[in-house]
């Protein structure tokens, strides 16, 4: 019988770090090991010697990763990747100058500043812009990505923005996961029931039927949606065929989570202010939690979100850069290093919220472990050890990235 064909080899790494836990040991460690691929996905992990006893590789490219540590690609499962503009003024002032303040010297700020340009900015600057931030979060690991609308608040740039998502997935290596998100805010120059009015019966619809998202989102917190109309939001996506996030607790406790637990939205995203007895309906109701340092840290967030009451109480919990205009964070490495310093998680936790907890944050199974039959979505750190990657701050570990079997990104074909 003809051994199956693979098409690429790795080998001579000092651990794969494959993400799917084993008793005593939540990464599932397999030092040495060698990887094989073929095609899009994992052939087989195993010793190289056994590797070539079971599969034909005459044709397969081999690339020596001696020295180096591998672990599945990052999946960045909440982030605002297509806006226009930048609001770097705002966040400078912000270092030294209250909100009213910064209002004061005329700066735009907030949600509403950047949906006005985004709003002066045509489809093909959205694309470009974000294809360029693509690229660098693929620098740093990154395979995968969840892509929120939300800077548009009317029907036309809503699904503009969607169809950003559409073109981006196919003109750049990385996976798209596209989120309806325009319950984000509401426009100031119509009223609250008109504009709810057209997310019910207009936005939703359409991007459904046009299959421009995945996700209905929306944004449950004082000052935005309120339970009610959250629930009717996201009640109105799943008839849609929409399956429901939603951003809850961040800065008050409108009782969200109850509901996202209800509806059993597959994932709960920021968390500051989610109490014990809601953490634990979340995770009994099989939500993911969505946690982002990165955020928390960029507005010195006066409540930051308590991640070992989380993990304590079995919540799944994914970490995110939810990058966006207040929040411009392009690295999961710098993700998971201020979540291991500041939020008490451990390195593994810390990388298993990245990868698998993350891909299970966008409804994905195919990935966030290197395991036989997974996508072929991996990154290599030239690093000593693992607790390296936690170790160096700021430092961008990452000599190979392949994804769906392609090597994307080199470090020896940059320098």
């Amino acid at each position: 019988m003809t051994s199956p064909r693979v098409d690429l080899i790795l080998s001579g790494a000092s651990q794969v770090l494959t993400c799917a836990s084993t008793a005593g040991d939540p990464l599932g460690r397999q030092p040495g090991a060698a990887i094989a691929i073929q095609g899009e996905k994992i052939a087989a992990i195993a010793p190289l010697a056994e590797l070539e006893r079971e599969f034909d590789l005459s044709a397969a490219r081999r690339i020596d990763l001696t020295g180096k540590i591998v672990a599945p690609g990052f999946v960045d499962c909440h982030t605002h990747l297509v806006f226009g503009g930048t609001r770097a003024q705002e966040y400078a002032a912000r270092m030294t100058r209250t909100a009213q303040e910064v209002a004061a010297l005329g700066i735009p700020t907030g949600i509403q500043a950047t949906v006005r340009m985004t709003g002066d900015s045509g489809p093909e600057a959205l694309h470009e812009s974000a294809r360029e931030r693509l690229h660098r979060m693929l620098r740093c690991g990154t395979t995968t990505l969840e892509s929120k609308s939300g800077y548009g608040l009317s029907v036309e740039k809503e699904l503009e923005l969607l169809q950003v998502n559409r073109k981006l997935q196919n003109s750049q290596p990385m996976d798209i996961v596209s989120t309806f998100l325009g319950a984000h805010d509401f426009p100031p120059e119509i009223p609250r029931e008109q504009y709810l009015e057209s997310l019910i019966h207009e936005m939703i619809p359409q991007a459904a039927a046009e299959g421009l998202a995945e996700f209905c989102d929306v944004y449950c917190d004082n000052g935005y949606y309120t339970v009610a109309e959250s629930r009717r939001i996201l009640e109105t996506g799943l008839r849609h065929g929409l399956k429901p996030k939603i951003h809850v607790d961040a800065y008050s406790n409108l009782g969200g989570c109850a509901m996202a637990a209800d509806l059993k939205a597959v994932s709960a995203d920021h968390l500051n202010f989610t109490t014990g007895p809601e953490i634990e309906q979340l995770a009994s109701a099989g939500v993911v939690g969505v946690v982002m340092p990165g955020l928390d840290f960029a507005v010195r967030h006066p409540k930051p979100f308590n991640a070992r009451l989380m993990l304590d109480k079995g919540l799944t919990v994914a970490l995110a850069t939810d990058f966006c205009p207040g929040c411009w964070l392009e690295s999961m490495q710098l993700v998971m290093q201020l979540a291991c310093r500041l939020y008490q998680f451990s390195p593994a936790e810390a990388l298993l919220a990245a990868t698998v907890n993350a891909a299970g944050a966008v409804g994905l199974n195919d990935r966030g472990t290197l395991e036989a039959g997974q996508l072929a979505d991996l990154q290599v750190w030239d690093l000593p050890t693992f607790e390296d990657l936690i170790y160096r701050l700021g430092n961008n570990a990452i000599a190979l990235v392949v994804k769906r079997g392609q090597i994307v990104y080199s470090q020896e074909v940059e320098r």
